[in-house]
């Protein structure tokens, strides 16, 4: 299963957006946690926003596309 998920920082007001096949991990490693860190965990700590599970990768980066439009962006907006 692949995963299109939104994190949100509270202490940055910022909206992430990505796709993984390892939901858990992926938030792991935006928060600074586990071998892998990314540019997202200077804004940590993240909180899972929405997610949407996908049956292809495709599916997933097809709705990742979509949240960093501008209709995206404001969906995602309108769940905090």
């Amino acid at each position: 299963m692949f995963f299109t998920y939104a994190l949100y920082s509270d202490t940055f007001d910022i909206v992430y957006s990505g796709q993984t096949d390892n939901l858990q991990k992926r938030i792991n490693e935006h928060n600074g946690l586990g071998e892998f860190k990314t540019w997202a965990c200077r804004y940590k700590p993240w909180r899972l926003l929405y997610v949407e599970e996908f049956s292809t990768r495709q599916g997933a980066m097809a709705r990742e596309d979509q949240f960093k439009s501008g209709q995206g962006r404001k969906f995602l907006r309108s769940l905090i």
